[in-house]
């Protein structure tokens, strides 16, 4: 049964049920097959999308502006310096206008509350295109990117090795919403969010799955159906690299770990990579590499948000 999505803000996949997430998942192999065969999909004809950038970005740009055209709508794009969101205006004035405008908002920013702000305060859908705490858009698409290639979610371990930042927490939404094990390896002092972990128990408890937050690597490997990482210092962080290369040196994703993993495990990043850091060239370019399908369903899960929410 379809579920009306129209008007939902996507801010978290935590405030999304486990029908709407594979309502998502459902019209993004539907966008997809029509793109594929040359249908046309102009759902969002004569729709306008503001696409609010504070952080540099390849994919999130590229795949939301691309997304909007494909269904029929524009996308306008406004850089650190073309708004005067929260600086000469409140972001709650800057919403109220745009809501009168635009007929969707895409925000990739630093700060969650300036999300949240935005979304409580414009009467048009807002997409969380990535924040300091979430990146929501990406952890949908690697998920129907896992169901495409397992056919299943439910039950399969994911296990991630790296820095408790955005995408571990979106992680921790996504897999324990879906039914799938999630192991964390993270250095101490890098681990996630305590209250994210803690949602996300609820939710895993609820669906009968296992969340793991260690130290070890090796121990996060074993078994899994599918190894994630992300660089080890984001954007905003380029001050703390030097010191974050020695706290991560045992946390690269390699040949000799991923032999933990089961054979026909999936490999997974949402770039950009810092090959030769978090992840070697024998793992990133390996058979089990499925990096740029990932990258490629970005475009389709967004365009599924997009065609849902506007």
């Amino acid at each position: 049964m379809a579920i009306n999505m129209k008007g939902k803000n996507l801010i978290s996949i935590a405030d999304l049920s486990v029908e709407e997430i594979y309502q998502i998942f459902d019209v993004s192999k539907s966008l997809k097959e029509k793109l594929y065969t040359g249908e046309s999909h102009k759902y969002l004809e004569g729709k306008t999308l503001g696409m609010i950038f504070t952080k540099r970005s390849t994919r999130t740009r590229v795949s939301f502006e691309t997304g909007i055209y494909q269904l029929g709508g524009i996308g306008m794009y406004f850089g650190p310096n073309d708004l005067q969101l929260g600086t000469s205006e409140s972001i709650s004035d800057t919403a109220k206008v745009l809501g009168r405008y635009l007929d969707g908002i895409m925000i990739r920013t630093f700060d969650h509350q300036d999300v949240l702000e935005l979304g409580k305060y414009a009467a048009i859908p807002v997409i969380n295109g990535l924040t300091d705490l979430l990146h929501p858009c990406q952890v949908l698409t690697d998920l129907f990117t896992v169901l495409e290639k397992k056919r299943v979610l439910k039950g399969l371990k994911l296990a991630y090795i790296g820095d408790g930042n955005n995408m571990a927490h979106s992680l921790l939404n996504g897999c324990s919403k879906v039914g799938m094990n999630i192991a964390i390896a993270s250095p101490s002092g890098y681990k996630p969010n305590k209250e994210i972990i803690e949602t996300a128990k609820k939710f895993a408890k609820y669906m009968g799955s296992k969340i793991e937050i260690t130290d070890d690597p090796v121990a996060a490997v074993k078994n899994a159906d599918i190894v994630y990482t992300d660089v080890w210092a984001s954007m905003g962080q380029e001050q703390e690299a030097q010191e974050r290369k020695k706290k991560f040196a045992k946390y690269q994703v390699n040949p000799k770990l991923v032999k933990n993993a089961k054979d026909d495990y999936i490999f997974m990043h949402c770039l950009p990579a810092h090959r030769g850091e978090e992840v070697v060239n024998e793992v990133a370019d390996s058979p089990n590499s499925v990096i740029f399908d990932e990258a490629e369903n970005r475009l389709h899960v967004q365009k599924a948000i997009m065609a849902l929410v506007m």
